[in-house]
Order: C-alpha cells, then structure tokens, then sequence
C-alpha cells in the first residue's frame, strides 16, 4: 500500500541523476517504486514536491554517542598526563575514561537523542552505534544488562534515525591477555554474558526495519584471538549476515604492539585469521603497507573512515589514493562527534590526501572509484552511500525500489549551491562553503527535519542541557 508520494526535479539514483522524479513510499517506510521522467504522473497524483534536489540520506557507519558531550574537553595540552608530555591518543584516552565513569543512563540516553538530532539535520539518517557503555560505574551490571543499549536505542527512536546497534565485546586490557585497567571496566564483558546481551536485544527488536544488531569487537587489543573467532562464529549462529565491526590499526603504536605480540600488523592478522567480508567494517585502518592496502580491498570488507576524529586525535592519514585506485570500499563516520558534518568527513578525507601529497583532485572515481567519475565530490559521496549501507546492514543508501526511504533535500538557495546540478552540485556541497545545505531529512518514509528544523529538537536539547550540568557539577 502506497503511503505517500514525492516529486523531485532533480535526485541521485543508482544510475546517477535523473530529472522528475517520483517517489512511491510504501507504508513500512520504504520505497515502492522509483521513477524518473514522471512529470505528467506527478500531477495526475498531486504528488508532494521536494523543495529541492534529493540525495539518498548519508550512513554514519561509526559512532560512539556519549562522547559528543566530551567533545572539546581533551584539547588543552598536558591536562590527562605529565605537563609537557606529548599528547596523543593515549593521553585523550585517559580524559575519556575520566569522563564515561561519571554517565548515568539517563545521561546517556539524553546525550544520544541530542547527538541523533545533530545527525539528521546534517544530513545522515542512519548510525552504526559502536556500543561499548555497558554497567554501571563500578563495573557491575544493571538489573537489565541491556540498560545502556536500550537507553541509545530509545534515543534513536526519539530522534528518529536509523540505528545498527553494535555491542561491543571488550574482554582484556592490551595484546597477549593484559589486564584490563580501572578506566575500562564498564565496557568488559565475557563471552557468554555478551551473547545474552546480543541475543537479548535481538529479540527484542525482531522484526524492526529501522534497527538491526550486529557485534563490534572492540580491537585485537581487547579481544584474545580465541574470543574473536567464537564471537564471529557464535554471531554467525544467530545471523549469518548481521555486522561485525572493529576499531584496527589506528595508532603507530597499535601496529607496534600488535608486531611485538604476533609477529603481524594488525590488519594483516586479521586477514589471515578471519574470511572478510562485506559484512565487516575495519574501522580506521590508517596504517597499513601496500601489500594490506591490497588484501583489503580485495576483500570486499568495508573501510570506516572518521577523518575528523582521527585528525582531532593526531592518528594519521588512511591510505585513500591507492585504497580508491584498487576499487576498495569505505564509508564514512563522525567517531567522536568532534564534528558532526558529512560534508566535513568527505572534505577533510580528500584535504588530508592533498596535504600528504601536495596535489589537487585525488579521489575521484576515474582513478578506480565505483562511478567512474572525474568529480571529486560524487565519487566520494557515492563511495560513502555504498560503503555505509554495507557496513551498517541495512536496505539504504540508495533511492530504489526495496530501500528504505531515507533521503535529504538540499536548500538550492545556499548561496554555494545556486547556479549547480548534477555531480557539479555535490562537489559544490562537499567542497564550497560552510553553510549546512540540507533543509529537508526524511527517514524510514517520514520527514523529521524540515526547513532546517527537526520536531523535537526543543525537547531534546533541554534533556541534553540538563545532562550536561549535572555532568558539570
């Protein structure tokens, strides 16, 4: 049963842009039919007009939601470790420990609905919540284990968005079995009570086309290799095809550790342990070697990539130029929200390659992207639309026929966007300006965002507001 019906002069599909555009939305939220060159249909129907051009809605593969309210807490020097140290990762490690020790559920959940509503007005419409808050602060469960899980499901809800949710299996503290500290214990997890867990949330939420469950091991440095290998397999049991993600090679010092214990790079393991695939979402995977840049396009896994996180965090610079040339997959996620943009992302993926390299217009689909394109900015939209419904598990990131109806609607009157279409318009978007473009955000066939303003954004950002001074005090 159709549900609605949306016209669009313009709109990216599958096969690149099309003109009059009409868009049947089936009463479960997604799209049953799609078709271009539908003027005369759309009068006949009084579909409702797109007050702009359409884009599928863009998928944040990675997030961890609390920390969009530590966001800017990390950025004064010397302040986790000895004054003077160098900062790095490891030291903006211990702030964030400092600061997860303090969350409530209530904090959690009204930090996430805030975070989500960010999320949709910027343009993304789906998330994968890497979920690694599990008990409360002295490393207890709660009365339901699945109380913070809950909690960021309820907010996405709230919110409105898409959600994979990816429990995260945490079990060691460093390679070779280290104990875990003091700062990790609301994370830890043995096998068979993280399995209740994902099999609890499961059943739960069988049967919801805006939710789907998947795992996250944490890293090889949070999980021994046998603990990996019966998650993956246990995960398999239950749902052959639900996601698997996990953080890898992110830090020089990772790779170093990873060598020390196993006499391989981390990614190298991996591939050597596990049969990826595009079910799996290598998060970071900034350092590899020409040889792992290979395997891993190759086998089909999926590339996160989070470039404002990782630039925020001094991690380095993934390997995109030869990744792309090689046909890899990626997608793109806003990690620890320091930023909350995926214009941003897709930029500063492109920005860092200019940089390293001192060249202009590097990722472009001529050099071996999906579209085959010479436009920066559709070439890296469209890798990230497919990379990011891929890692996430879900029907989205495409506006066909069977997906869900998640699109944006951009404001042709931003001043960078006049005068643009076609691919011309999103290299406009992602590189021109920095005025937010999206004026409409529709989600599982409902707009939640119009003209720039979601519903319950008042509502939420005064639960936020209110988490963040009790935070403060």
């Amino acid at each position: 049963m159709t549900q609605a019906i949306l016209f669009a002069d313009e709109a990216l599909l599958p096969g690149g842009w099309a003109r009059d555009v009409l868009f049947e939305i089936a009463a479960d939220g997604s799209l049953a039919a799609v078709r271009a060159n539908a003027a005369a249909e759309a009068r006949d129907r009084q579909a409702t007009r797109a007050r702009g051009p359409v884009l599928p809605g863009m998928p944040n593969l990675h997030s961890h939601a609390f920390q969009r309210a530590m966001a800017g807490l990390a950025e004064r020097a010397g302040e986790a470790g000895t004054p003077g140290a160098d900062d790095s990762f490891w030291t903006w490690r211990e702030v964030m420990y400092g600061f997860v020790n303090r969350l409530a559920p209530e904090q959690v959940e009204a930090i996430a609905a805030q975070l989500y509503v960010e999320m949709l007005k910027a343009g993304y419409t789906a998330v994968g919540e890497f979920h690694y808050l599990h008990h409360a602060p002295d490393g207890n469960s709660y009365a339901d284990p699945a109380e913070l899980s809950e909690r960021v499901i309820a907010a996405a809800r709230t919110a409105g968005i898409g959600i994979t949710h990816l429990p995260v299996l945490y079990a060691q503290g460093g390679f070779g079995a280290k104990p875990p500290g003091q700062g990790q214990r609301r994370f830890l997890n043995g096998l068979d009570r993280f399995l209740r867990l994902v099999e609890t949330l499961r059943g739960r939420h069988a049967g919801d086309p805006q939710l789907r469950i998947g795992i996250a091991p944490h890293s090889l440095r949070a999980v021994t290799p046998e603990l990996l290998s019966d998650a993956v397999s246990e995960l398999g049991r239950m749902d052959g095809t639900a996601p698997i993600h996990i953080h890898i090679a992110e830090q020089v010092k990772e790779v170093e550790d990873c060598l020390a214990w196993s006499g391989r790079r981390p990614v190298e393991w991996l591939l050597d342990a596990q049969p990826l695939g595009p079910r799996w979402c290598l998060v970071h995977a900034t350092h590899m070697t020409p040889a792992e840049t290979e395997r891993l396009a190759a086998s089909g896994a999926v590339a996160g990539l989070c470039p404002t996180t990782e630039a925020n965090l001094g991690d380095g610079l993934f390997p995109a130029p030869d990744y792309l040339a090689q046909r890899g997959a990626f997608g793109i996620g806003s990690d620890s929200h320091i930023s909350v943009s995926p214009v941003e992302e897709l930029r500063w993926l492109e920005y860092g390659q200019r940089l390293a390299h001192r060249q202009r217009n590097l990722l472009h689909g001529a050099r071996g992207g999906a579209n085959g394109s010479a436009s920066v900015g559709a070439t890296l939209y469209a890798g990230a639309l497919d990379g990011g419904a891929k890692a996430l598990g879900r029907p989205i990131g495409r506006l066909a026929a069977g997906c869900r109806a998640d699109l944006v609607v951009l404001d042709a009157d931003t001043p960078a966007l006049i005068g643009r279409s076609g691919e011309r318009l999103l290299d406009a978007a992602v590189f021109a300006g920095n005025l937010n473009p999206v004026r409409d955000v529709m989600v599982g066939g409902r707009f939640v965002v119009e003209d720039r303003v979601h519903a319950a954004e008042e509502a939420v950002l005064a639960r936020f507001k209110a988490a963040i001074a009790e935070l403060a005090s």
